[in-house]
C-alpha cells in the first residue's frame, strides 16, 4: 500500500471549490462526465463512468471533504482527504490519498494530476 500527498492552487474561493467537488452538476461541467454525488455524509458516490466509486465519510462546507475510495476487496480502507485553505483570492487544496494498492498507484497518480485536478483547475481558471 502506498500514500500520495500533493497541493494544488485553484483560482477560486474554498466555498466554490467545495461545490465543485460535491455538486454533481458542477462536477459534470469540469469533468465532462456525469457524476452520482451528494453533499451528504454516508452517500455512496460514483464518478468518471464508475472508475471512481466510494463513500463520503466527512464534510465541512468550504473546508474539508473525506471520502473512502473502493478498490475491490481491499482490507484497509483507501481514504481521500481534501482540505481547502484560503490563500488570498485562491484556494490551496491539500490532497492526501492513503492506502492505495501498489498495482494501482501509478495509474491513480496520473489520474489525480491529468484527469481530476487539472480539469478542476482549468474549470476555475476560465
Amino acid at each position: 500500500m502506498k500514500d500520495y500527498k500533493n497541493y494544488y492552487i485553484i483560482k477560486s474561493s474554498p466555498e466554490m471549490v467545495y461545490k465543485g467537488l460535491t455538486n454533481p452538476l458542477t462536477i459534470q461541467l469540469w469533468s465532462g462526465e456525469e457524476a452520482d454525488m451528494k453533499d451528504e455524509v454516508g452517500f455512496e458516490f460514483s464518478m468518471f463512468e464508475g472508475d471512481i466509486q466510494g463513500k463520503i465519510l466527512e464534510l465541512e462546507e468550504g473546508k474539508l471533504i473525506v471520502q473512502q475510495w473502493y478498490f475491490g476487496e481491499q482490507e484497509e480502507a483507501s481514504i481521500v482527504s481534501m482540505k481547502l485553505h484560503p490563500k488570498g483570492d485562491y484556494t490551496s487544496l491539500e490532497l492526501r490519498h492513503t492506502n492505495i494498492p501498489d498495482e494501482d498507484y501509478n495509474d491513480l497518480l496520473e489520474g489525480w494530476n491529468k484527469m481530476y485536478m487539472s480539469r478542476l483547475m482549468e474549470f476555475y481558471d476560465e
